[in-house]
């Protein structure tokens, strides 16, 4: 039974869990309501602009270089036309410099396979020959031409198989001069047997126009 002096208690109840009610709403209308900040976001441009900081360090493996590539690209966005194309000349120019001291022999710009004096001795005793396998390519170009005549597609067939045998043995022939060699000349150096050997055929199928690094001596000429 309700007794009359308890109906106060009852009402401060009830106008408590009101209270409570609304607390939990306000709280969660905050959290849904964010403030302003009371200036406007600055642009990506003058962001960029305020950046300061020590200069990064040169890259040191490909992976870092792909990184600080993609990240100079995304910071590029904004530049004017002219600006795009005076770096895009600039690295133009960078990439046919390096080029250029590659095809000349500079070992700061040869690739892996290339460096080393036994590479360098090796590739002038291949362009110091006058080698079976030099004639790959035009071999190649004139046995494609032959195959669109039928009537004598067969005879290409056999001349291509009697070639590729003569080029195993040129090549054979030129790994086993190539380690003699260059173990002569280098008697320390550990690169040699099969991989110098198919690095020199590599370099003497290809024409001498087309080698890199470019030839520094005739054929014929002592080495």
């Amino acid at each position: 039974m309700k007794l009359p002096w308890k109906k106060d208690d009852v009402a401060a109840d009830d106008a408590a869990d009101t209270t409570v009610a609304l607390t939990v709403e306000e709280a969660a209308a905050k959290r849904r309501y964010t403030e302003a900040k009371g200036r406007p976001t600055p642009k990506r441009r003058d962001a960029q602009g305020r950046r300061r900081g020590p200069v990064a360090p040169a890259p040191t493996t490909r992976a870092e270089a792909r990184a600080r590539k993609k990240e100079l690209k995304g910071s590029s966005v904004n530049l004017s036309k002219e600006d795009k194309k005076a770096q895009s000349d600039t690295r133009r120019q960078q990439r046919a410099d390096q080029r250029e001291k590659m095809m000349e022999g500079d070992e700061r710009y040869l690739m892996p396979r290339d460096k080393g004096d036994a590479r360098r001795f090796a590739r002038d005793l291949v362009d110091s020959r006058r080698n079976f396998a030099g004639l790959f390519m035009p071999f190649a170009i004139m046995l494609i031409i032959v195959m669109f005549v039928p009537a004598i597609a067969v005879y290409a067939t056999l001349l291509m198989l009697i070639f590729v045998v003569f080029l195993v043995i040129d090549g054979v022939l030129l790994g086993r001069i190539l380690n003699n060699r260059v173990r002569e000349r280098f008697p320390s150096t550990t690169d040699g047997g099969f991989k110098l050997g198919w690095y020199g055929f590599s370099r003497a199928m290809q024409m001498r126009f087309m080698r890199a690094p470019r030839p520094r001596v005739k054929p014929g000429d002592a080495v």
